[in-house]
């Protein structure tokens, strides 16, 4: 065991000699998630890494072994640690031991490692929250920008009331499940990992032997019907997700509920474009309008607006109109809006009615508008 006594426990989770029993457990946490073999499957750089991790976490998070790797050294491992640390897991559940499936050792639970990341591990028979459920919800261009207040139909399951979810009525002739000893969970995983899941005999109610419950024909989830108020806020963009809280799964034995989460789909607008916060409208002129300049009048998303057309301006020209495009989610700020400016000309049937205007502005011209076009 050459390779393992000279191993330096404070250096494999990177604290130094003064880290404190936190400092050692964050350490640990951070380096478990992101060595552990059920994250890096067929990685056996990361297998044995993880290894290392976790016996250096066993001996610096315990302070009797610290203070005796401290003293001795790595010498002492296997004189001095083993019988302490015998001592101490005589008896302890164990998820996975040296000679078993990955060879992994005794190290904490999936739950305990990654609790951070995905919440407090369950408890058997405990509440449990409701999954939460997504929905997609098409609205205007116009809408998207402005808000919009609205009212979707929802069919939500929830937990049946009679059989509180275990799909199962109970009654005379019931007995406790042999598969879960009655906890209603089960462990399952693969390797070391140890997590909790429904008992799939009794589906999650601790007893088998009870008839299916009526009110549910044994689902232990009934259906409802339910109007619910959104409100979209200005500024949403296409894929946008609208959180609305407690709408989503129903939780099980009295947890909480999950969440519902709208994901915003945006019909194109005829007439506006939209590039990020921006927006872009094409506004024909006439010719005289291009010519001599004008104001016009212009629809906006505020509302119609009065803007003026420089004189002489070619077809193609924008105007930017600051503040006039689309909010910006959570900053109370704005995009802009650009007109660009198309010069319409009379229609063919009118050629001979406008002949001599267009005469006239032909020898206006002081050269050739194609002279430099050239390549």
């Amino acid at each position: 065991m050459a390779a393992e006594q000279s191993e330096d426990f404070y250096a494999i989770l990177g604290v130094p000699r003064s880290a404190t029993a936190d400092d050692v457990k964050k350490a640990y946490r951070k380096l478990a998630r992101k060595h552990h073999p059920d994250l890096n499957p067929g990685n056996k750089q990361a297998e044995e890494r993880f290894k290392q991790i976790s016996r250096a976490h066993d001996v610096l998070s315990d302070p009797e072994q610290r203070k005796l790797y401290d003293e001795f050294g790595s010498v002492g491992l296997h004189a001095g640690f083993d019988a302490a640390r015998a001592r101490k897991y005589a008896g302890a559940a164990d998820f996975g031991d040296s000679g078993g499936r990955g060879g992994f050792g005794r190290y904490a639970r999936f739950e305990d490692i990654f609790g951070e990341i995905f919440g407090e591990p369950s408890q058997p028979g405990g509440p449990a929250r409701g999954r939460d459920l997504e929905s997609e919800i098409a609205i205007a261009m116009l809408d998207a920008i402005r808000g919009l207040a609205t009212t979707i139909d929802l069919q939500p399951a929830e937990a049946c009331a009679t059989c509180a979810g275990s799909g199962q009525q109970r009654g005379a002739g019931a007995s406790t499940c042999p598969e879960c000893g009655g906890r209603g969970q089960v462990r399952t995983g693969h390797g070391p990992i140890a997590m909790l899941r429904t008992c799939p005999r009794c589906a999650g109610a601790g007893q088998i032997g009870m008839a299916a419950c009526a009110a549910c024909s044994g689902r232990g989830q009934t259906l409802r019907n339910e109007r619910l108020a959104v409100r979209i806020p200005a500024g949403v963009d296409d894929g946008s997700r609208v959180r609305v809280a407690g709408k989503g799964g129903a939780g099980l034995a009295g947890g909480p509920p999950g969440d519902l989460f709208l994901v915003v789909r945006i019909k194109p607008h005829p007439l506006l474009e939209r590039r990020g916060h921006d927006l872009y409208l094409e506004v024909p002129v006439t010719v005289r309008e291009a010519a001599l300049g004008a104001t016009i009048t212009v629809p906006t998303p505020d509302g119609e607006l009065r803007v003026k057309v420089p004189p002489g301006s070619q077809s193609g020209r924008q105007l930017r109109l600051r503040g006039h495009g689309v909010p910006v989610l959570g900053s109370g700020g704005r995009g802009d809006l650009y007109l660009r400016l198309m010069v319409q000309v009379p229609p063919a049937e009118q050629a001979e009615r406008v002949q001599a205007a267009l005469d006239a502005i032909e020898g206006a011209y002081q050269s050739k508008p194609r002279a430099e076009l050239r390549f």
